[in-house]
Formats: structure tokens, C-alpha cells, sequence
């Protein structure tokens, strides 16, 4: 795909690596990548996004694990993956014939020693270009959110997937917290190489003829257009904290939101729930930026990176 549309330059970059276009599809909302090529071609895409990934196979949380919210959903689907080296050596491959560029690894665990031997896992893999370390999701027992809502935990943590990892380290922040900017800071002294935001909300839907919650597990995650001005504001307030790339993500499902985030501060853009709920939204949202880019004013996409905090 010609990053040049017109007079119109798409690229964005990470850590060295050049993508056509901001748009990444957001972890467990694009499976392995190579599931949607069926539908085009997914080397339009400025990257991927890989499904959580933890050390072993996990199953994920029992049925039922998506509920219908206003603006959204709830899932909590819990990590569902075959496992780091099943995703080295099948899934990677799977995607690498149909998808020419390098990925991101999402990784997930229960214990600094699954985090870190997950993070090594991708050490031989050429296809990751960087890592997505998933400390926010709250639908993990014994992880997750725990880790990711004390900045002190935050930081050894970050240190610890630094130190097994040869790849750039992006921190996935959840928004359940007070202080989201002191959770960011926290990463960047641990050595994190990006920050990646917001993940979902927790969230809760109630059975109104059994008084039940509807999710398994109760709770669940929040995504969806709903909670985009609040990932906004995060993007915003992460980006005036730390001087590291952001990747901004919650609600995107349009070229303009594409946009907002990246006068928020953010280098790159994840859609998450909007490809559940319309397989070609990335494909659309990418074929709509030009002419957006146009309207605007905007000749080079990098221009606008943080463009509201000058304002």
C-alpha cells in the first residue's frame, strides 16, 4: 500500500519501526491477525496487535462472557490462548503468510515469573517487533488489575519483562485507577519503552428476570464508542507525564477518532471492539483518512502528534 495518498503522508513510527498507518487492531479484538484476511487484505494495516498471550494454554472464563451495554459491551472472556510457544510456532507462522509486516505480543500472567518467561517466549521472533504488557486487565484472577494499580508493582514489574526481553516494552494501562498518570510514570522508571491506553472499564450488567449478574465471572470489561472521551483524557494527561510514545485506544472506531487521539498525544491508534462489531472497520478507517487529512489541513499525520497540548 503507498503510505502517500495524494500529497497525504499516513506513516507514523515506534521504536525505530515504521508503520504505513497509525492503525493497529487492539488485542482480543482481531484474534491472530490471519482470521481476517478472509475478509481483505490485511497489509493495509499499520500493525497488529496479538491476542493476550500467557505461558500456557488457558481455556478463559466459562460462559456466558460478553453482555450488550449501551455504546458497547462487556466482556470477560479472560485470556483465552494456546499459549506462548503455540503462538511462536503455529499462530505467527499462520499470520506471517498472509500479513508482511511485524506485530505487537500482547503478554499476560498470574506472577512476575510468567510475565517475564512469556516476554522471553517472543525472544526469537521476528515477527514481533515489540511487546504489549498486559498488567490492567481486570478479568484475570490473581493478576492483572492487582498489578496494575500500585505504581511500585508497576515498576518491578517493568523492569523485570526489561530485563528478560529483547524487544521494546509497551505497558498497557488500565483506566480503574485514581491516578493514571503516576501508574505511567511508574512504568517509565522501570524502563518502559512506550505506554499503550486505556484499557476497559469495569463493568457490570444484571439479568432483570433472575437478578443475576449476566457475565460468569460478574464483572467484566467496558469497551466500546462509550468510554472514548474518557481514553481522550487519559491519552492526554499519560502524554504530558512521560516522555515515551503513546498508543491510544478505547472507543476508536472512525478516522476522525483516529485523529482526536493523536492531537491528544498519541503516536498510534488501537480499535478494539468496533472490529467485533463491523470486520472491516480498521480497512474503513484507513481508507477514510486522506480524505480527512484533506479537510483538515493535515499533510503529514506525524505533524499532529500532541497538536492540543499547543493549542
Amino acid at each position: 500500500m503507498n503510505t502517500f495518498c495524494g500529497n497525504k503522508d499516513t506513516r507514523t513510527e515506534l521504536f525505530g519501526y515504521t508503520l504505513k498507518n497509525p492503525v493497529i487492531p487492539a488485542s482480543g479484538t482481531f484474534g491472530f491477525g490471519y482470521e481476517f484476511a478472509d475478509w481483505y487484505d490485511i497489509d493495509i494495516l499499520g500493525s497488529i496487535s496479538l491476542k493476550g498471550t500467557t505461558l500456557e494454554a488457558r481455556y478463559g472464563n466459562p460462559l456466558p462472557r460478553i453482555a450488550d451495554c449501551p455504546a458497547g459491551l462487556i466482556n470477560a472472556i479472560g485470556l483465552e490462548n494456546p499459549g506462548v510457544e503455540k503462538v511462536v510456532s503455529r499462530e505467527l507462522v499462520k499470520l506471517d503468510k498472509v500479513y508482511k509486516g511485524k506485530v505487537i505480543a500482547n503478554v499476560g500472567g498470574h506472577s512476575f515469573e510468567e510475565y517475564t518467561r512469556t516476554a522471553a517466549g517472543f525472544n526469537r521472533a521476528d515477527k514481533v517487533f515489540a511487546l504489549e504488557l498486559n498488567i490492567s486487565c481486570p478479568n484475570v484472577k490473581g493478576g492483572g488489575l492487582a498489578f496494575g494499580t500500585d505504581p511500585k508493582v508497576v515498576e518491578e514489574l517493568v523492569a523485570a519483562v526489561k530485563e528478560a526481553s529483547v524487544k521494546p516494552v509497551i505497558v498497557k494501562l488500565s483506566p480503574n485507577v485514581t491516578d493514571i498518570a503516576a501508574l505511567a510514570k511508574a512504568a517509565e522508571r522501570g524502563g518502559a519503552d512506550g505506554i499503550s491506553l486505556i484499557n476497559t472499564l469495569l463493568g457490570m450488567r444484571i439479568d432483570l428476570r433472575t437478578a443475576r449478574p449476566i457475565i460468569s465471572v460478574k464483572r467484566g470489561g467496558y469497551s466500546g464508542k462509550g468510554v472514548f472521551p474518557v481514553a481522550v483524557n487519559m491519552v492526554y494527561a499519560v502524554s504530558e507525564a512521560v516522555a515515551l510514545p503513546v498508543i491510544g485506544m478505547g472507543g476508536v472506531s472512525s478516522a476522525r477518532d483516529v485523529v482526536e487521539m493523536m492531537y491528544a498525544g498519541a503516536s498510534a491508534v488501537m480499535v478494539g471492539t468496533a472490529n467485533l462489531v463491523d470486520p472491516y472497520a480498521c480497512k474503513n478507517i484507513i481508507e477514510e483518512l486522506p480524505a480527512l487529512m484533506e479537510e483538515l489541513g493535515i499533510d503529514k499525520l506525524t505533524d499532529i502528534i500532541g497538536r492540543a497540548h499547543n493549542a
